[in-house]
């Protein structure tokens, strides 16, 4: 089992809870990004440094990753692909994105993107909060437990 993280988005806060939850249960991390990524030195964690360019990070994590991987983003296709092929998918602020959900947040999305794009100014996620933080790392732990 690995973490891929969508880590171009992830916030530095998201980050370091998972730099320390691979070194506590000795996960291997890959964060994903088409620029490069500082990171603590530690076997478990690793980049991988993708081409600039739309949704190049995500694909690159959508073939990579495997059924059981859990996959940190906030993006809502990715997040499918990774249910499709039977992986977990956790958003930065703790949502995690199941089979009963990814339709909805899916069809939200598709809406949203349309309201956009007829000149609609639907304004971006709002900042991460305390509770948001502590909603990811209390699903992390959630998530780890059941593989360990």
């Amino acid at each position: 089992m690995k973490i891929w993280v969508d880590a171009d988005a992830c916030p530095t806060v998201i980050k370091d809870i998972l730099y320390r939850a691979a070194e506590r249960k000795q996960l291997e991390l890959i964060l994903v990004a088409n620029q490069m990524l500082r990171v603590p030195p530690s076997k478990w964690i690793k980049t991988k440094q993708v081409e600039s360019g739309f949704d190049v990070a995500d694909d690159f994590i959508a073939q990579s990753c495997e059924a059981g991987d859990i996959v940190i983003t906030a993006d809502i296709p990715l997040a499918a692909d990774v249910i499709k092929k039977g992986g977990q998918a956790l958003s930065p602020r703790g949502e995690l994105f199941t089979t009963a959900n990814i339709g909805s947040r899916l069809n939200m999305r598709d809406f949203m993107d349309t309201m956009r794009s007829s000149g609609e100014h639907t304004g971006g996620p709002p900042p991460l909060h305390q509770r948001d933080r502590m909603a990811f790392a209390n699903e992390l732990d959630k998530l780890l437990a059941r593989v360990r």
